[in-house]
């Protein structure tokens, strides 16, 4: 198949280049982009309807007809103290806004001024300093109008020097300035990657020409799959968060210049070695068209596992990833392979000479000489096991961290302080409290409640008690049973409180106080006296809790079956058993190691909050589904070379050809993926080291190191229960000449039957030959040099 896929592209190289080319002009003309697929909702797609909070914040409305939560607000701030003139000013702006709204302004419900003079909010940090005017708007208004037209009534009402006005924030405003900011920096990385993929590929061909046929393949396809995931997007009604195209662009840039670097190398190796560009082309299509189908299949498949999450963003981001592979892929195996049969060497000049085969040798033993002496030290037994000892060890301990992950769910702190929404947030927090802006609403439900008003009132004392709470109002702070009927409904059965964080309302700390506050209400509605009453939590915080829950959830679900199709396409492609078992364990000990570097660096650092929830869960989908990607690489040519020779001399020759493509491939790929740190958040941060880092420790680490080295130490037994690789002894080797090594790849002979690895029994028993002979050899070498001795003297 491989031969036939290759003689394929070869043979219809001008038809496959000038469709692609005129593919992705068509579809950048008729199809819409991903801007255009989907994004808002509730946190942008994070939650759906059946969220408890959310449900919760449904029924409060119904109960009690009007909501007490809102996403957007005003913020004023003197920190000299708001003249009595400008507090009066802005209720009253208020006041006249909620009885005759402008035109412009009419998506607004209403108005509601609060301010922390007299501190008539519990818990206020200062006295007359900041007030905060809270904008109600419908659901059906988006995020973008809710900030323009809040915007709107600060300049209408608010502008005056006097009025001091820091600007609008709340959840919805930061979301928006989320967008804002990724979609001003999305052409900033595009333009970077695209530069970094020349200087990366132009560096390691010598050649111009390689850098420009990577990247015309990787734009082409950039093109398309933006185009066709907006189409499938809007076709099957997906909601595809705007966080996804920043992540898409580096993974699809990264994932076509790796399998462009591995075609382009095979073809110059052929062409060094005097073969005619078609020929060139379709030799190395036919060895590393396989290797690369499988290892993007090997990706998608990984990705593909995010459709079992509960989030709805993961289920959006899993089909996005894959697309994105999938799409990728295709253009990778056709596009490459034909530009190089129809330009040949002028692809790689100047770089490209032919040289006879000695000088040809003495070069690549030259560039090859480190990678050979410390394959001498990995093939034999102690050297292997002091490997595989340091690399794990040194894995484990970078993983210690993990063991402390926090999750969060910032917003507001993702943004640069610069921001409005930040600014905004921070003054708010200083003259009320961090939760000002977010508060948590409990609403408790029980027949004729609202009569049991000294309960009600010992139950807010109680609350106001536990960790993390800095201010609780309700029933409390009602003069009457029915007055306003904000806390205690009219129809009897319900009251709610509000509750103001002391810390960030949605990062992790904030997320912890609340599910011990959870967990400690039955005990706390018991000593209040109303042990029947039902509790249910509201607002950003109880959003955000339910999200990273169901994250968490999701994880180990996730995790399993992304592992779970690498080991079945490793074992598919390995045709064994064993070695998938500890290629996939040594995968999940880098995945492991760059998440806890993450944590120690981002956690444990000066900020000291949690990881962004989604980061962990999506770098490690990916991550794993990458390793997978390089294992196919790295081993795949193990196993070509034990075709025709012991696995030792076949480890000693395969990973340092292996090593200049795969690292070369690597590097580029993490430091794609570190070009997401231009995006002024803290998820992209976060997001940017943990999968530069999870890669080079793959590339540099496991791949180069570990795994050969568990190879030379599981032996043969790692083709089992195939018979790929050659019975080979435990004797230590000796070091075979360069002249000597073969080199095999796709389209090589088939090995004898003779040649090839006998059944496990005959290894046991084989085995224990050997331990024998080990131990009667030196014996029967004395007796045989005695025997010698003796005749000579006779003679």
């Amino acid at each position: 198949m491989s031969r036939w896929y290759a003689a394929a592209v070869v043979r219809l190289r001008w038809v496959l280049v000038g469709g692609w080319l005129l593919g992705g002009l068509a579809v950048a003309i008729t199809l819409p982009g991903l801007d255009e697929a989907g994004g808002g909702g509730q946190f942008g797609g994070l939650t759906t309807a059946d969220n408890p909070a959310l449900r919760t914040e449904i029924r409060s409305f119904e109960r009690f007809g009007f909501p007490v939560l809102t996403r957007t607000a005003v913020v004023q701030r003197d920190p000299a103290g708001l003249s009595s003139a400008t507090q009066i000013g802005a209720i009253a702006a208020a006041l006249e806004f909620n009885v005759a709204k402008p035109p412009d302004l009419r998506r607004i419900e209403f108005a509601l001024p609060v301010t922390n003079s007299f501190r008539v909010v519990p818990g206020s940090r200062e006295d007359g300093t900041t007030l905060v005017t809270y904008l109600y708007f419908r659901p059906d208004v988006s995020f973008r109008t809710q900030t323009r037209v809040a915007a709107a009534y600060a300049q209408r009402y608010l502008s005056d020097p006097e009025d001091h006005l820091v600007g609008v924030s709340g959840v919805i405003p930061a979301r928006v300035a989320q967008l804002e900011a990724i979609r001003g920096r999305l052409g900033v990385v595009e333009r970077a990657t695209v530069v970094l993929i020349i200087l990366v590929v132009a560096l390691n061909f010598r050649a111009l020409g390689a850098a420009l046929v990577t990247v015309t393949t990787a734009g082409l396809a950039l093109v398309v799959i933006l185009h066709v995931a907006g189409w499938a997007g809007q076709q099957f009604g997906l909601e595809i968060p705007s966080e996804i195209e920043p992540v898409l662009v580096a993974l699809l840039l990264g994932i076509v210049t790796d399998y462009s670097i591995f075609f382009l190398a095979g073809t110059r190796e052929r062409l060094l070695a005097g073969d005619h560009r078609v020929e060139a082309a379709r030799h190395s299509a036919a060895e590393f068209g396989p290797i690369v189908f499988v290892a993007g299949l090997t990706v998608a498949g990984g990705s593909l596992a995010l459709l079992v999450a509960q989030v709805g963003a993961f289920r959006a981001f899993g089909p996005g990833m894959a697309l994105t592979i999938l799409l990728s892929l295709a253009v990778a195996v056709t596009f490459v392979p034909a530009c190089l049969a129809i330009l040949g060497r002028a692809v790689f000049w100047p770089s490209l000479r032919h040289r006879p085969a000695p000088a040809r040798r003495r070069k690549a033993e030259a560039m090859q000489w480190a990678g050979r002496r410390l394959m001498d030290v990995v093939v034999r037994r102690r050297g292997a096991a002091v490997v595989v000892t340091v690399a794990s060890i040194g894995l484990l301990l970078a993983a210690a961290p993990l063991r402390n992950l926090d999750l969060g769910f910032a917003v507001i702190e993702s943004l640069p302080d610069e921001a409005e929404p930040a600014r905004a947030a921070d003054a708010a927090a200083r003259g009320f409290l961090p939760g000002i802006l977010s508060p948590i609403v409990l609403l408790v439900e029980q027949p004729g409640i609202t009569e049991r008003r000294a309960a009600l009132v010992r139950l807010e004392e109680l609350i106001e008690d536990q960790p993390g709470v800095a201010g609780v109002a309700g029933p409390r702070e009602q003069p009457s049973p029915r007055s306003l009927g904000a806390v205690l409904s009219t129809s009897g059965d319900a009251a709610r409180y509000v509750l103001l964080s002391g810390t960030d309302p949605l990062g992790s700390e904030a997320i912890d106080n609340l599910r011990r506050l959870r967990a400690a209400m039955p005990r706390l509605l018991a000593e209040a006296g109303v042990p029947e009453a039902a509790a249910a939590f509201a607002g950003d915080t109880a959003l955000a809790d339910a999200v990273v829950s169901q994250t968490e959830d999701d994880l180990v679900l996730v995790i399993l079956l992304a592992c779970g199709f690498g080991f079945l396409l490793l074992a598919l492609f390995l045709r064994a058993l064993i070695a998938p078992l500890y290629l996939m364990a040594a995968n999940g000990l880098a995945v492991a190691a760059s998440l806890g570097l993450t944590t120690l660096v981002f956690q444990q650092g000066p900020d000291g909050s949690g990881l962004t929830f989604y980061v962990p869960f999506a770098a490690t989908v990916l991550l794993v589904a990458l390793a997978s990607d390089y294992t196919i690489f790295g081993v795949g040519y193990i196993w070509a070379e034990a075709r025709s020779q012991p696995l030792v001399a076949a480890i000693r020759v395969a990973v340092p050809r292996s090593t200049r493509a795969i690292t070369a491939a690597g590097i580029t790929l993490a430091m794609s993926f570190a070009i997401l740190a231009i995006v002024p958040l803290r998820p992209f941060r976060e997001f940017a080291f943990v999968m530069s880092a999870g890669i080079l420790l793959d590339v540099f680490v496991v791949r180069s190191l570990l795994i050969p080295a568990l190879i030379r130490l599981v032996g043969p037994a790692s083709g089992w229960p195939g018979g790929a690789l050659r019975y080979q002894g435990d004797r230590e080797p000796a070091r075979t000449p360069a002249s000597a090594r073969v080199t095999t790849g796709a389209g090589a002979p088939p090995v004898p039957v003779s040649a090839r690895a006998p059944a496990p029994r005959v290894q046991l028993l084989l085995g224990v030959a050997r331990v024998v002979a080990g131990w009667a050899a030196p014996h029967l070498h004395r007796t045989v040099r005695h025997r010698k001795r003796r005749t000579s003297r006779r003679s």
